[in-house]
């Protein structure tokens, strides 16, 4: 329903501006033979020529209007020329012609507040130029007044037979004695005037303009005198203008409540309101409703131009009339499918040009029965929440129209397969994306939390953001599928946090939990380029070889340092050895899945017992300081297991103790063969209702107060 909104005590200067006959003018340029004769845009479908959505002036001459087929059409004008509109998905594709637009739009904004009302109309607000203008360098001061400016209609002025239209419009332009308001009009005149022409010149493409104090009748004044002229409304001349008008002509009149006031209180024209007060208005249509057909019979109205330079909403539609009409669910489901994939590509084209996201999928359509003794219900409009991707539009477009088949047809969701023959057929389909809004700064895809894992550099935050503020929206059918989403992703975000946090408190205790790798950081981390044992020998011989003396000692003295070198390798040969037997008796009852994680790293040798180099005298020392540091840090970390296996007993526990239910079991089959077994039998007794008894679990193997081979016997 209409919403009264109150004037603004300030005067405004408001335009309309409406371009004509616009895709004619398209594919005039495009195809510039066809200037100056009749031409028409005929839809793309060929039945009876096509139906005609756009006319020349020069066509109108001969009778051709937009109810006509293109035969009809050539028979009234032979000579014009029907274009076809370009065809894409078997519908008509307008993007040409929205693309064109957009030029014009791109021209107007450089004066004013601009809000694109469809293809081919634009408001605007030139209230601050207007103003400006006033101060600076008003109308009576002009020295000279652009020809295309004094061709303006001025509604109102008494036409003297000894004066021409330009001399009128001249003085009522230049009057120092009118009232702000008309001042201001007068420099909207001039201003839209020269935008007009560079329009234009930029794109030729003419255009018509009505300029008033709201929307309402700057509307209303765009159309009066075309094509491309401009028309201004003063206050004086509102009531001469709304009168005789036609209460259909009325934005918001030319449906139902027009029918109602023409019905039920015998109202043809705007001035037959005047003849009712507020209160028997308001008893009759509601208090908001009445009210604001009061303001309107009286020319007021406080609607703002919005500011806004793209469109509100993205539609595809398609009609089907005749034999075109849909009589099966497959045929409607074969529709939407081209229709969404439309869709999709207008939403991704406006998300990466624009930087704006929808929200709201909404599906229309037209249905009848083919018996007409049994009325059919009209079919509700459904929403859903709009979920980025053709196959996701496609199938919640599909579920919406399944839905309301089902209210219409009363029928439940098992009796829905069974309407593929009944007497029912879609005459009209369409789907738009609403709510479309900015996309917020800072946002990325939830993808790049999973990139974070491969990236060292991420600080936590940067992924927490990168979940919570994920730039596309998702949804289903209903509220209920975007709660599960929204839960979904609060779990992922929380088990994240919490295992972040809890690996962050183990590296900080305890210097053994610093060298210890998840099961992620194990794949991602994973350093191909670790050395062998037989590299470290190399090492080790090349560093610790003392520098060879100068003169007659040299061959002695490299003699003593071969033999030495060959000591000091045996040594640290025999201490590795005996390290690794000793690994090998430690972890004798441990499972495969830790098997495997050290086979992987075997060949790595730790930073921690390298042996530093040695020079000079120093090298008869290193084979014992090799041996010693071997034992130290064997101690070491045997405090450090006892110590850690008290102190983190609750951390480990809350981070093996998953919910098998929120596992991805496709995840399971890219694990390698050993760590599938060990997994599956770990979930199988859950899933079990009635399991006798339970063997060890994974968890296990990282269970506290267990030492050495007795952990596992099994």
């Amino acid at each position: 329903m209409p919403v009264a909104r109150p004037e603004p005590s300030d005067a405004r200067v408001i335009a309309l501006i409406d371009m004509d006959c616009f895709y004619v003018q398209v594919e005039q340029r495009r195809q510039p033979q066809l200037r100056g004769l009749p031409t028409a845009v005929v839809q793309y479908n060929s039945w009876k020529g096509g139906g005609l959505i756009a006319i020349s002036y020069e066509a109108r001459k001969y009778g051709v209007n937009r109810s006509m087929r293109g035969d009809e059409a050539k028979k009234l004008c032979p000579e014009i020329q029907l274009v076809q509109v370009p065809v894409a998905r078997g519908k008509a594709d307008l993007n040409l012609y929205r693309n064109a637009g957009s030029e014009v739009v791109a021209i107007l904004a450089r004066k004013g507040r601009c809000e694109r009302a469809s293809i081919d109309e634009v408001y605007l607000d030139l209230t601050d130029v207007a103003e400006a203008m006033l101060s600076e360098n008003p109308p009576e001061k002009l020295e000279a007044i652009d020809e295309e400016t004094l061709k303006s209609h001025i509604l109102g002025l008494d036409e003297e037979v000894d004066k021409q239209k330009g001399e009128l419009a001249r003085e009522w332009l230049c009057r120092s004695n009118a009232s702000q308001q008309d001042k201001l009009l007068a420099c909207g005149a001039i201003i839209v005037a020269e935008l007009r022409m560079q329009v234009l010149r930029e794109t030729e493409f003419t255009c018509s303009a009505g300029i008033a104090h709201n929307k309402m009748l700057a509307k209303l004044a765009s159309s009066m005198n075309k094509p491309s002229q401009q028309t201004v409304v003063p206050s004086s001349a509102v009531k001469g203008m709304l009168d005789p008008l036609p209460i259909k002509k009325m934005k918001q009149l030319g449906g139902k409540l027009g029918s109602s006031l023409q019905s039920d209180l015998g109202i043809s024209t705007v001035g037959d309101l005047l003849k009712f007060s507020e209160e028997k208005l308001q008893e009759h249509y509601g208090t908001n409703t009445g009210t604001w057909l009061w303001n309107i019979a009286r020319g007021i109205s406080g609607d703002e131009v919005e500011g806004r330079l793209l469109p509100k909403s993205h539609g595809c539609g398609k009609n089907f009339a005749g034999p075109q009409a849909l009589k099966t669910l497959a045929s409607v489901e074969s529709w939407l499918k081209d229709l969404c994939e439309e869709l999709s590509e207008r939403l991704q084209s406006d998300l990466d040009q624009n930087k704006r996201v929808a929200h709201t999928l909404t599906l229309h359509a037209t249905i009848y029965k083919t018996n007409d003794t049994d009325q059919l219900k009209k079919f509700p409009s459904k929403s859903c929440p709009l979920r980025y991707g053709t196959p996701k539009l496609q199938e919640d477009a599909l579920k919406l129209f399944n839905s309301g088949l089902r209210e219409v047809l009363d029928l439940q969701r098992a009796d829905i397969q069974g309407t593929s023959k009944s007497a029912w057929v879609v005459t009209h389909l369409s789907v738009s994306a609403g709510k479309i809004l900015a996309k917020p700064s800072g946002t990325h895809s939830i993808l790049r939390f999973f990139h974070s894992h491969e990236s060292s550099s991420s600080s936590k935050e940067q992924t927490y953001n990168g979940i919570d503020q994920n730039s596309v929206p998702s949804g289903g059918e209903n509220q209920v599928v975007v709660n599960e989403v929204e839960a979904n992703k609060k779990t992922t975000i929380n088990n994240y946090v919490n295992s972040s946090s809890i690996q962050g408190e183990q590296q900080k205790e305890t210097s053994y939990h610093k060298d210890t790798n998840s099961i992620l950081r194990f794949f991602h981390n994973r350093d191909p380029s670790c050395p062998s044992q037989e590299q470290t020998y190399n090492e080790i011989s090349q560093n610790s070889m003392p520098s060879v003396p100068s003169g007659s000692e040299n061959q002695m003295a490299a003699d003593q340092a071969e033999a030495k070198k060959g000591t000091m390798i045996s040594h640290v040969k025999s201490n590795l050895a005996r390290g690794e037997t000793q690994k090998e008796t430690t972890q004798k009852g441990s499972g495969p899945i830790l098997r495997f994680f050290q086979a992987q790293r075997a060949p790595c040798t730790s930073s921690e017992n390298a042996v530093p180099s040695t020079s000079g005298t120093e090298h008869e020392q290193e084979s014992d300081r090799v041996s010693a540091h071997e034992e130290s840090q064997k101690e070491k970390v045997e405090i450090n297991d006892n110590m850690n296996s008290l102190h983190h007993d609750e951390h480990r526990r809350k981070r093996w103790s998953l919910n098998p239910e929120e596992i991805d079991t496709s995840v399971i089959d890219e694990l390698p063969p050993e760590i599938q077994r060990e997994i599956r039998v770990w979930l199988q007794p859950i899933k079990r209702a009635k399991a006798a008894q339970r063997g060890p679990s994974i968890a296990d193997y990282f269970s506290p107060a267990k030492k050495g081979p007795q952990s596992h016997n099994s």
